[in-house]
């Protein structure tokens, strides 16, 4: 009996201390293997909180109200393009009337010029008939200076409206290209602003639907992250069951160490022995079962990570394969187009201003000049009335004089009639000018401004919208990148299963079919049962254990321990250990 018990008692221990280095193999690679893909998913999640991060800049960046008001300016400019045909007709019209009213106002300086001419062959014929009159050749000397005054002021007044009929006929030559211009170019250049504005429009529409769509999968995919971390508990689950196991054959090598072990004979121990294999790859296979179903459902939210991502990567490629740029190429063209027309109104407004600005000041010469032909038609009417008070007092002498000077008042009386006419058209002289001046609240200066800013403004945007999209591939392909790594790393079927089967296959090789009856060693081992039972701290682990070992008398259930755990932060510290 001694002999058998010291041959037995080595045999028990090497076996034991095999199984719990085979366990001990198996437990380290499952604490190695959840503590890396708990690493690893914590970097995904870190990942995928950049990528909702940058996608909510590019969210930001398409909902940026200035984009909007840009939109809408540049709308507004584009409105005020297609108002430049009738503008410029308009102008024209405007010019075609100044002309009318230039060339009638000079049929009156010709009938002045006309009237002048008279007066002087009147004023020379009074200086030729009073030659042998002494007090008439100095008299007649002074009205012939005062008429000659007078032509250089009509004169000046003729040359004044000629300079304005050259400036109108050029501003209308120019105003008809650029007029024939507007009919051939502004239609279509503002039709392609139009579009190009309505595709940009568009274009922000599409990225802030594709923008949804990105965040929903991702958010999606946060969510099966975090829910992946709360099922790798099966790791550390795992983890302690087989701590358990290995604490059930150490105190049953220390139980048999012991004084209450060594009461047992051969027969005894090999029974005891039996069970507690039973009970360990019972437990065993029970944890293999377990894992089976739990790792296999983590595999399957990780490898459905994998269509996750493409549609992410796949998206994100549609938001960042054209991020406007097309677009804001041809917008470009079409505002270098357009600038060119706003060149064109600028030369037409800038000449049309300045025949406007010459035509008033030109009326304020022709006042001016009118005042002073008055002056000499009063003058010359006074000198006459004179000549004729002083031909009466000569008697026969003085008659051939007479009939000049009475002419000579008839004409200067004509001047009169001419400077009225001109008074009076010069108010609508002045008014056509008005209307030949840009008609617009913003000038073309002002309106190629507005165009500059919108296009500015709108290639601002366009830039931010570049930035936040190279922002969001880089974290699509980093979550891309992270999740190909995931799925390697979590393949917890491979190596791992096949070893914990191992374990499991070994324990219950062991164990053999039949399990011994310990009835008779209940009492014996009640304290080595009570010390394995509260190692089993899962219920399903004590369930098995009761099954396999029945409670004695005086066993005293411990307190029955979840290893569920209170909160996610507890499940992420157990899926991390």
């Amino acid at each position: 009996m001694a002999h058998a018990l010291a041959t037995s008692k080595p045999a028990t221990c090497t076996s034991g201390r095999d199984i719990s280095q085979t366990l001990e193999s198996a437990r380290s690679q499952v604490e190695e293997r959840f503590l890396e893909g708990g690493t690893v998913l914590l970097s995904v999640m870190d990942v995928l909180n950049r990528l909702l991060n940058s996608l909510e800049g590019v969210t930001t960046t398409l909902d940026n109200k200035e984009a909007s008001d840009t939109s809408a300016d540049l709308r507004a400019t584009v409105e005020s393009l297609m108002a430049l045909p009738v503008t410029e007709e308009n102008r024209q019209q405007a010019l075609v009337s100044l002309a009318h009213t230039g060339r009638e106002l000079r049929k009156h300086v010709s009938d002045m010029q006309e009237t002048m001419r008279y007066l002087r062959t009147f004023a020379v014929t009074v200086k030729i008939t009073g030659a042998g009159l002494a007090e008439f050749a100095g008299f007649a000397q002074e009205i012939l200076e005062r008429i000659y005054s007078g032509t250089d002021e009509v004169n000046r007044f003729a040359t004044h409206l000629d300079s304005l009929d050259k400036e109108v006929k050029l501003a209308a030559s120019f105003g008809a290209s650029v007029s024939k211009g507007y009919a051939d170019t502004v239609p279509a250049v503002t039709g392609a602003l139009r579009d190009d504005a309505t595709k940009i429009a568009e274009h922000r529409k599409d990225l802030g639907v594709i923008a949804r769509d990105v965040g929903a999968i991702a958010r999606a995919v946060q969510s099966k992250v975090a829910s992946t971390l709360s099922a790798l508990q099966i790791g550390d689950i795992t983890r302690q069951r087989i701590e358990h196991v290995q604490a059930t054959f150490s105190l049953l090598e220390d139980f048999f160490a012991g004084e209450d072990g060594a009461r047992f004979d051969a027969g005894a121990r090999q029974r005891l022995q039996n069970v507690i294999h039973h009970l360990t790859a019972a437990q065993m296979s029970d944890m293999c079962a377990n894992f089976q179903r739990d790792s296999e459902n983590v595999v399957k939210t990780i490898a459905s990570f994998d269509h996750d991502m493409r549609e992410i990567l796949k998206l994100r490629d549609q938001m960042s394969g054209d991020a406007g740029g097309n677009f804001m190429r041809a917008l470009e063209s079409s505002v270098s187009a357009a600038h060119e027309i706003v060149k064109q109104v600028d030369t037409a407004s800038r000449q049309a201003d300045q025949v406007s600005q010459s035509t008033i000041g030109t009326a304020a010469k022709l006042f001016e000049a009118i005042g002073n032909i008055r002056a000499v038609k009063t003058d010359i009417h006074y000198m006459a009335l004179n000549t004729n008070l002083r031909c009466s007092r000569l008697g026969e002498e003085g008659k051939s004089i007479n009939v000049v000077t009475a002419e000579l008042r008839i004409f200067a009386g004509k001047l009169d009639d001419s400077a009225d006419a001109i008074v009076n058209g010069l108010p609508a002289l002045e008014a056509a000018a008005g209307r030949v001046a840009p008609a617009t609240d913003a000038g073309p200066g002002g309106l190629g401004e507005s165009l500059t800013s919108a296009v500015g403004n709108i290639r601002s945007a366009a830039n931010a919208m570049e930035n936040e999209l190279k922002v969001l591939a880089e974290n699509g392909r980093e979550v891309a990148t992270k999740i190909s790594l995931l799925i390697g790393k979590l393949d917890f079927q491979h190596d791992l299963g096949e070893v914990l089967a191992r374990c499991a296959d070994l324990l219950e090789g062991i164990a053999g079919t039949d399990i011994a009856d310990i009835s008779d060693l209940t009492e014996a081992i009640a304290p080595l049962d009570r010390k394995i039972f509260k190692h089993h701290t899962m219920a399903q682990e004590r369930n098995i254990h009761r099954d396999i070992i029945p409670a004695s008398e005086d066993s005293t259930p411990a307190p029955v321990e979840t290893a569920k755990a209170e909160n996610d932060e507890d499940l992420f510290a157990d899926a991390l250990f």
